[in-house]
């Protein structure tokens, strides 16, 4: 059954529902299209920084309330301010909580419907897998602002290639979900009336593995990406020469060996 979190009511800015592993953050400020609000920065923060420790938590689901993920930052909240210092310290915040998701031990899933624009785009972005209904749309539309979407071009241009990040960036248009496919900010496009489902299974696919593996490794993947190809053989045999001496790595092995089903003692 799933249980909500503590500390965080069904009319809060930010959901929690937890189930068999499986934790769900609902952006919820539906009539807003869920953008990115100071409070709603700081609310996925300290929700991060929480799930990081929780060990319960073996994968992490973010979606939006309504009709769409998210549009983005506030732009109402962001032009009622006329200070550089203002905006400085809230891209500091949310580039802050962007990084946490990169950080976190589980992995994140992005459940997207509707419109994923700017930093939305950018929320999808840093997520670790993502998964959108067909219908979904996708923008890096500050440009037609007089805005450019300078901090998601940091996510967006490590899942695409540099050629086309630079044209999103630049004629700011839509693109559709299998199109989002086939440039790799997200895994796959699904009918909506499966996303969820489909979100679901992905998610218990994850949590059916060892979880010191799956912390390991993500660490390990994000980690490696920065390295030469040299120093990244080197740091993941380091890794992997770790990850060996697990109870869970010697008997998934063992397990493998006798050709029988294993006995997970760190789930």
């Amino acid at each position: 059954m799933s249980t909500p979190a503590t500390n965080l009511s069904q009319d809060a800015v930010l959901l929690r529902e937890d189930a068999a592993g499986i934790c769900t953050l609902t952006l919820n400020r539906p009539r807003q299209y869920n953008a990115l609000s100071e409070e709603l920065i700081d609310a996925l923060q300290v929700t991060l920084e929480a799930i990081a420790a929780d060990q319960s938590v073996r994968v992490v689901v973010i979606t939006g309330a309504g009709r769409g993920f998210c549009a983005g930052h506030d732009l109402k909240e962001m032009h009622a301010q006329a200070e550089q210092r203002y905006f400085e310290d809230l891209f500091s915040r949310c580039n802050r909580m962007m990084l946490s998701i990169v950080s976190l031990p589980q992995p994140v899933i992005a459940r997207v419907h509707g419109l994923a624009t700017a930093n939305g785009c950018q929320l999808v972005s840093i997520c670790d897998l993502a998964i959108a209904a067909e219908n979904a749309q996708f923008a890096l539309c500050g440009v037609k602002l007089g805005l450019f979407c300078s901090t998601p071009s940091v996510g967006v241009s490590r899942n695409v290639t540099r050629k086309r990040a630079f044209e999103l960036l630049v004629t700011g248009d839509f693109i559709d979900a299998p199109t989002a496919v086939r440039d790799g900010l997200i895994n796959r496009a699904v009918p909506e009336e499966q996303l969820e489902a489909e979100v679901t299974s992905l998610a218990q696919s994850i949590v059916a593995n060892p979880a010191v593996a799956i912390k390991t490794g993500k660490k390990m993947f994000y980690r490696q990406l920065e390295l030469g190809l040299a120093e990244a053989y080197d740091y993941a045999g380091d890794v992997m020469a770790g990850n060996m001496m697990a109870e869970d790595a010697q008997e998934g092995i063992s397990a493998f060996l006798g050709k029988r089903e294993p006995n997970w003692r760190g789930k």
